[in-house]
């Protein structure tokens, strides 16, 4: 009879996971929800702007639309 093996696998750790744990080595607590709440408003930033451009585009083409209609 045969004994059984017993295979561990470990996990490779992310990118994301290495800069988390970098980031907790050198910034305090406090700083580090510092910089993530700046970049969560980096991206909100971002969105807001995206929705004015599609927004500004629909207005156009129903400015173009109306002033053929015309």
């Amino acid at each position: 009879m045969q004994a059984a093996t017993h295979v561990r696998a470990t996990a490779i750790p992310s990118v994301t996971d290495a800069l988390k744990a970098v980031e907790s080595l050198l910034l305090s607590g406090g700083q580090r929800t510092a910089r993530r709440n700046a970049w969560t408003s980096v991206l909100e930033d971002r969105r807001r702007a995206k929705d004015r451009v599609e927004a500004q585009h629909v207005m156009e083409a129903v400015a173009g639309h109306a002033s053929r209609a015309t």
